[in-house]
């Protein structure tokens, strides 16, 4: 089986991506984002001690609202609130939810390694680099797209204002940073399906990793 990493700035596509990588080729996608959330969920190894932690929050008398949901979930903007007003908080939320979700997904490459069913793993996040999968994934796919259109697309789909997307934007990793750890470059900036666009890119970088690995591990 051969692991892929596919990360790069809010906007760029990776959605996209995922979405042709798995139409086409014989593929377990695993989004780091949804691994936190089935995490986080009622039931999830993240859950008790998140909740005890953002409780432990609101006891301070700062008035917040209710925690969670009616069907028991925790209210990501609740969390959001307290969170992003106490920096200790942030810090000790990260100490729990980042090794928790690095050790859910070494967990599925490994099961997946094993099951032999699948030829590609793809791992999504937009914080490989912060992880240091660049030094575990046998390839790492940067998303690039000229920013213009990134601000283009958020301001469409999600109705973001320019104020917001700049304030995200320079959260992130800076494309020197991107293309430094990632050994494969696609960009998204044409027309997905076009003569140039990132459709036949994503086909030429998988023959180029299946050349060197070989058609299955």
């Amino acid at each position: 089986m051969i692991t892929i990493g596919v990360t790069g700035g809010v906007g760029a596509g990776k959605s996209e991506i995922l979405r042709y990588l798995d139409k086409y080729y014989n593929c377990r996608i695993l989004m780091s984002d949804n691994a936190a959330k089935e995490l986080e969920a009622p039931g999830g190894i993240l859950y008790d001690p998140l909740v005890r932690l953002l409780e432990e929050k609101a006891s301070d008398g700062s008035g917040y609202g209710p925690l969670l949901l009616d069907n028991g979930e925790i209210d990501k903007q609740e969390m959001a609130r307290r969170i992003f007003s106490d920096p200790e908080l942030l810090t000790k939320i990260n100490g729990l939810v980042h090794p928790a979700v690095n050790k859910y997904i070494h967990e599925e490459i490994a099961r997946e390694e094993k099951s032999g069913e699948k030829e590609f793993f793809i791992l999504e996040s937009a914080l490989l680099i912060e992880n240091g999968y660049d030094g575990i994934l046998d390839s790492m796919w940067y998303i690039y797209c000229e920013e213009s259109v990134r601000s283009s697309r958020l301001k469409a789909s999600r109705g973001y204002s320019d104020e917001k997307i700049r304030s995200i934007m320079m959260r992130q990793v800076s494309e020197e940073v991107f293309r430094a750890h990632c050994d494969t470059v696609i960009d998204n900036t044409p027309d997905f399906d076009g003569p140039h666009g990132a459709a036949i890119q994503v086909d030429e970088a998988i023959a180029r990793l299946r050349e060197k690995y070989g058609a299955q591990r």
